[in-house]
């Protein structure tokens, strides 16, 4: 099968006159994904390329069946569109906007669980299921579909562990970017549990770095949970304690968060950590053997 994101996905695309949602509403569409249409105020009617733009989502929602929304939208109009997403009922929510405030996504999250939807995100490359359906700015030349899913909080290293898993003719199931942010919708566990479930996938990919405790609950939850191999990639080993390195979320404090950290809670529960991405198709070979 995959998670969350198929055939049958429905995608409207939120901030699609801008350049980036102009340009990757395309691409998506190009690659196959189901895009029906787009929104930003006060432009409905245009279209871009072959998708007409409405003003509002409800507009879109009542022309079309609409099931995945991903905004493109800057910072400051991100926390409407994505409440706006929310009330009309979009089951899946991907964000890509990066820098929206902590407090306002700390609302945000309990606003789109409220409404019983998901959201992917925020600061994140979207998620893609190999030649099922593409939803973000993931480039899709180096995917190919198999059996590994991949859970990641970094957009550059997933490509990275992407393309070698590729080379080594280990196709993938379905692909998430979480989003390097302190508050994001979906963590680590909410998909590894997703991953367990899902028929298609065989073994799971975990790419985190240093800051916060994702990393620490997601390796509880395979230790406790998990019956499909994982295998771990933690980026910041070198980071200097107190500096924020790239993700607003990747931060040290207090000796907390480390990479030793987590690469110690990974390996205490039993999930095969690689040194760099490149190791990965190796020790997911091995993992699959046991």
């Amino acid at each position: 099968m995959s998670i969350l994101v198929d055939k049958d996905t429905k995608v409207l695309v939120q901030g699609i006159t801008g350049r980036d949602g102009s340009f990757h509403a395309l691409a998506m569409l190009e690659y196959g994904t189901n895009v029906l249409g787009g929104v930003t105020p006060g432009k409905g009617g245009q279209t871009v390329g072959s998708l007409e733009v409405f003003n509002t989502v409800s507009e879109a929602r009542a022309k079309f069946k609409i099931n995945c929304s991903v905004i493109y939208v800057p910072a400051k109009f991100a926390t409407n569109a994505i409440r706006e997403a929310a009330d009309c009922g979009i089951a899946l929510i991907v964000c890509i906007t990066e820098g929206i405030p902590v407090i306002e996504m700390l609302e945000n999250y309990y606003y789109v669980k409220d409404k019983g939807a998901r959201l992917i995100g925020p600061n994140c490359p979207g998620l893609i299921s190999p030649g099922k359906c593409k939803v973000g700015i993931m480039p899709a030349h180096i995917h190919t579909s198999g059996a590994i899913g991949v859970i990641s909080r970094s957009g550059t290293l997933t490509y990275e562990v992407v393309y070698n898993l590729t080379l080594n003719n280990m196709g993938q199931s379905t692909c998430v970017g979480i989003g390097g942010d302190l508050i994001v919708g979906s963590g680590f566990t909410d998909l590894l549990a997703m991953f367990e479930q899902d028929n298609q996938t065989e073994a799971v990919v975990l790419i985190g770095e240093i800051g916060g405790d994702e990393e620490e609950q997601a390796a509880d939850y395979i230790r406790q949970n998990m019956k499909k191999p994982v295998v771990a990639f933690v980026s910041g080993r070198s980071a200097p304690a107190g500096k924020r390195m790239g993700h607003a979320g990747a931060i040290i404090s207090q000796g907390k968060g480390t990479a030793q950290v987590k690469v110690k809670a990974f390996k205490d529960s039993g999930v095969m950590v690689a040194d760099r991405p490149d190791e990965i198709p190796g020790l997911l070979q091995a993992a699959l053997k046991e």
